[in-house]
């Protein structure tokens, strides 16, 4: 079992970053993950973070700070850390790693406090990862204070992983000199900024316009409205909070007017002093800007801007995309391979479903691809482009109408500038793209007047991109049925030399592993050749995830127990993998139980490599393999990531019309590995 003991030096140092970096860590390399917090002072705002995200396997207080005192008071400190360290035992009983949270440094008794978390570090036998605040600082300060941090630590007995200096000053760079590795993270403002919704709790304040989205959307300074308009426009600023008395109905339709003009866009209003817009005003600036917030408080300006002074923002369960902001940025600033190196972290056998989602986004930012989302006007779309830029894990086009996607991203509270916006029916690459489309289906009679008809088409409109290599890879699906998705990649891609047929895969995410279920979506019934063809393809496609194949050819009967056409044709298809791929560990006929249950494997096919450790599951047909996946995901509760096609020359996947935001982010990563080993 390996711990980690997060400890800063005092107040201010931003370290909730750091410790949602290291439980991301964690969860991708180990299968049951723990967190535990010794002392814990009220709401545990950390603590509630780490376990609704990642839901650990385990994860506890010591004592409350209440209990501490009492503790300390009445017995001494001996008994105090003699009660914690066994919390702790009885916690890492259940974990393969465990993340320990220091403390908060809410005393005025520093020096005992810091002692303190010292001792528990020792006691728990945890490596302390030192976390220094450099809000401010000047590059000498930051590196005496990280210097400081390892000596503080190193003296008193602990053993230092690595000291971190956060919220370093922008452009700032230090060399601390020290005997373990040092790292700058530094200041972002969109992890400082507050949001529009603490904004609102802070001056008591009623939401008048917007919504949950608006909320959300990070304040990056402030606007007092006391201007006359022409004045206030000139300092009006991408991402400003503007706070006006609510009489100045000029000045909250010029916001209004302004983000629906894309020119700035406002964070939103606070009108103060109580006073409400007519509802005529009300009405115009809910068309001009429907998702800007707009709050009304009781208070005066002059009150709302002293209450909000120091406001800082934090990462809460309710604001993925701030999360998701933070571990992008944690990650591009700290070797994250090399930390998990000093921790001794290796990859365990069975990949876990949260491991497997976080392994999929670190392949994909290893080697960032540009993929391209056909459906850009979709709010899905959108969001999941949103985490995926803040992630760093690919480039993106949307395509589009701009003035559409512009609206929609506003409303949303998103912020889509690293990604490229193309509309279709204006693009410079139109007529390049009719022109060759005609000519790569002139033998089906194409014309250039229908391939400009063809070329309105997003999904062929993309596909053409993926065609011409402006892009790596294609996602589509959120809004169109799989057909019309999938339908421009069999015309203008084709299929990988050697590979007879297109199929696709589910990541069948359960409990504990992940399966491989194939071809559940795009073969009705395919034969023989084309199942050993969807099976090699499929143990292929597995072993690029990280999942080890071992290939089950399913069927209603086991070994040679059965006979019929069904049964013969499985027979047949399992001879020509073997002969095929030899050194692919399969397995068939072999009914689905005896696959995946070793019960069962050791009753009906003793000794089988296969039987009960099956990783990757063909399926006879897309009757059997639809129905079957489906079953699985609603009566197990199992997350089916897919279909991820196989067999093109550049990766086009599909998405479910139901898709969520999170299977988007998946699909996407997905695509971008498979576009990793594609050979330009």
């Amino acid at each position: 079992m390996r711990s980690i003991y997060v400890a800063g030096l005092g107040r201010g140092d931003g370290r909730q970053i750091v410790e949602l970096g290291l439980m991301e860590l964690l969860t991708r390399r180990v299968g049951r993950t723990g967190v535990f917090r010794p002392i814990t002072r009220g709401d545990d705002r950390t603590l509630d973070l780490l376990t609704t995200r990642y839901r650990p396997a385990a994860s506890a207080i010591g004592v409350t700070a209440e209990e501490a005192a009492d503790i300390y008071a009445r017995r001494g400190a001996e008994e105090l850390v003699a009660r914690l360290l066994s919390r702790y035992h009885a916690l890492e009983k259940q974990c393969e790693a465990l993340l320990v949270l220091g403390s908060s440094f809410a005393t005025d008794d520093l020096p005992r406090e810091l002692a303190f978390n010292v001792r528990l570090a020792a006691e728990f036998g945890a490596p302390v990862l030192v976390v220094v605040g450099a809000h401010g600082k000047r590059a000498d300060e930051i590196v005496m204070e990280m210097r400081t941090g390892y000596q503080v630590f190193s003296d008193l007995g602990g053993t230092v992983l690595a000291v971190i200096a956060n919220r370093v000053p922008q452009g700032t760079t230090a060399e601390a000199g020290l005997p373990v590795p040092g790292y700058l993270i530094p200041e972002n403002p969109a992890l400082s900024a507050p949001t529009v919704g603490q904004v609102m709790r802070a001056v008591d304040a009623k939401q008048l316009q917007g919504d949950e989205d608006g909320l959300r959307r990070d304040v990056l300074g402030f606007v007092f409205g006391g201007a006359t308009l022409p004045l206030f426009l000139e300092h009006l600023t991408e991402g400003a909070l503007v706070i006006t008395p609510g009489d100045r109905s000029d000045l909250l339709l010029a916001s209004a007017a302004a983000e629906a003009a894309s020119t700035v866009r406002p964070s939103g209003v606070v009108l103060t002093v109580g006073q409400e817009p007519t509802a005529a005003v009300r009405k115009l600036t809910a068309r001009l800007a429907p998702g800007m917030p707009v709050l009304s408080a009781a208070a005066d300006s002059f009150t709302v801007a002293t209450t909000l002074d120091g406001l800082e923002g934090r990462l809460t369960p309710d604001n993925p995309r701030k999360i998701e902001t933070a571990l992008g940025h944690f990650e591009t600033h700290v070797d994250v391979a090399g930390l998990a190196d000093r921790i001794e972290l290796a990859r365990p056998e069975r990949l876990t479903p949260m491991m497997f989602e976080h392994t999929l986004l670190e392949r994909a930012r290893a080697d960032r691809r540009h993929i391209v989302l056909p459906e850009g006007e979709e709010d899905r779309i959108l969001r999941a482009a949103d985490i995926l830029l803040r992630r760093g894990i690919v480039d993106i086009t949307l395509l589009g109408r701009q003035e559409v996607v512009r609206r929609r991203v506003a409303d949303l509270g998103l912020d889509l500038s690293g990604a490229a916006v193309v509309d279709p029916l204006t693009s410079p690459l139109r007529d390049t793209f009719v022109t060759e489309y005609a000519r790569l289906r002139a033998h089906k009679g194409m014309t250039p007047q229908r391939a400009a008809e063809v070329m309105t088409d997003v999904n062929f409109f993309g596909t053409m991109m993926l065609h011409r290599g402006i892009v790596h890879g294609m996602v589509s699906g959120a809004a169109h049925t799989t057909a019309a998705t999938i339908l421009p990649a069999f015309q203008i891609i084709k299929t990988v030399p050697g590979t007879s047929i297109v199929s696709s895969v589910f990541f069948m995410c359960l409990a504990d592993r992940v399966l491989v279920y194939g071809d559940c979506a795009i073969n009705p019934d395919p034969d023989a050749e084309q199942l050993a063809d969807i099976a090699i393809s499929s143990a292929r496609t597995a072993r690029r995830f990280g999942i080890e194949p071992r290939v089950a050819m399913l069927s209603y009967s086991t070994g040679r127990s059965g006979t019929g056409a069904d049964v013969d044709k499985v027979r047949r298809a399992t001879a020509l993998v073997r002969e095929r791929a030899p050194d692919l560990l399969v397995e068939g006929p072999i009914q689905y139980d005896a696959a995946v249950d070793p019960g069962v494997a050791a009753a009906k096919l003793p000794g089988s490599e296969v039987a009960g450790r099956a990783t990757v599951l063909i399926f006879p047909d897309l009757n059997t393999g639809n129905n079957t996946y489906k079953a699985v995901q609603r009566s197990a509760g199992a997350v089916a990531v897919g279909p991820v096609l196989q067999g093109l020359r550049r990766p086009v996947n599909d998405l479910s019309r139901g898709a969520l935001v999170t299977d988007i982010v998946s699909t996407v990563a997905i695509t971008a590995v498979q576009a990793q080993e594609v050979a330009e």
